[in-house]
């Protein structure tokens, strides 16, 4: 996902979405190391969506205007 889609959220949606990656994230780690999981990019992008969606609740708490590009 990206932070542009995270931006356009509520803040109680992020934190749902948060929530979700993280019970995702708990479950693609036990698959990966029973050998289950197909994807391992799969683990790599989830950490990756979490993190945005953390920088981007931190923005919209706080405040701050997006600091991404202008197009």
């Amino acid at each position: 996902m990206k932070a542009r889609e995270f931006r356009n959220m509520e803040i109680d949606q992020i934190r749902t979405e948060i929530r979700n990656m993280k019970e995702s994230l708990f479950k693609f780690r036990f698959q990966h190391f029973t050998g289950q999981l197909e994807n391992p990019m799969k683990l790599r992008n989830t950490r990756r969506d979490l993190a945005r969606a953390y920088s981007v609740l931190k923005e919209k708490t706080s405040g701050k205007k997006s600091s991404g590009k202008n197009k």
